[in-house]
């Protein structure tokens, strides 16, 4: 007996203007002549995967995709429901796979959208439904390549593949580990989420440290940004303006009022990036992680 998800091999018996009719123990399946390079004729013989679409149609793919039973990849989500899981493209044609609930976040809005990634394969039960079968940490370790020390700051590119209680877990484009705590997010982002982030630490194991949060220039106000350009162009990057100075002197050099100032000093002292000294002024700071 045939079961759906298996290679077979199939003669061809007929064709139409886009299909070929092959069969295989007694049952017909249709193949597109899309799915194959050349010509075929009555007689010859295909392999392929057997399968169902989504209309119940039975079918033979022989361009096969990589994620098939026992070999991973990574898979598109295309839609989901809620009493049901979320559907992948895994390189079928006409065909998703569907990852159950039961295998998904508690939480509905940390389900995987349209679009996200996931690293899975699939298996077919009696009743020939494919069931998407996310890879565990095992089967993810072996995709990590060692990050180099060179990447602290920079911006990195990476797909959550498991959320933690204390942060979630994920792979960048290269294929290093990374971790995002929760600190360094605004929000939980969704399993399957493609971030855009930082590296803020390379550890010894060889998996990175990555952040959501922006960087301190990125965080401050145009104000604070002025204030950090006049810095940069005075002796010792020193300016010899603090909160007891007079508002006419503040607007006279830089333009901006006194209580605009003050927020613009707090902002960036609060960023680490620059430093006040009673009486004398303020002073721009160094930070090796700009």
């Amino acid at each position: 007996m045939i079961k759906y998800g298996e290679i077979v091999t199939a003669v061809v018996t007929d064709e139409n203007e886009k299909e070929y009719f092959v069969q295989s123990q007694g049952v017909t399946f249709a193949l597109a002549k899309t799915d194959v390079e050349e010509a075929l004729n009555n007689g010859e013989e295909v392999e392929g995967m057997v399968y169902e679409t989504q209309i119940g149609k039975k079918v033979i793919q022989v361009d096969l995709p990589d994620i098939r039973p026992n070999y991973y990849g990574w898979g598109t989500v295309v839609s989901s429901r809620k009493d049901l899981g979320v559907f992948v493209d895994v390189g079928l044609l006409n065909k998703e796979v569907v990852v159950s609930l039961d295998d998904l976040p508690l939480l509905n809005h940390l389900w995987p959208k349209k679009g996200d990634r996931l690293y899975l394969t699939y298996s077919v039960d009696d009743r020939n439904r494919f069931w998407g079968h996310m890879a565990d940490a095992e089967k993810m370790a072996e995709l990590f390549i060692k990050a180099p020390m060179r990447l602290k700051n920079q911006d990195i590119t990476a797909t959550v593949y498991q959320l933690k209680m204390a942060g979630s877990l994920a792979i960048t484009e290269e294929g290093f580990s990374a971790f995002l705590h929760e600190s360094e997010r605004q929000n939980e982002p969704r399993l399957g989420q493609v971030l855009q982030g930082r590296v803020v630490g390379v550890r010894t194991d060889g998996g990175i440290n990555i952040s959501l949060n922006p960087r301190a220039h990125e965080a401050i106000d145009d104000d604070a940004k002025m204030l950090i350009a006049v810095l940069q162009k005075m002796p010792n990057e020193h300016l010899p303006l603090h909160d007891k100075s007079a508002p006419d002197e503040i607007k006279q050099q830089l333009g901006i009022s006194k209580a605009q100032f003050k927020r613009a000093v707090g902002n960036l002292m609060k960023n680490s990036m620059i430093k006040q000294v009673k009486g004398d002024g303020i002073y721009l700071l160094k930070n090796d992680s700009e």
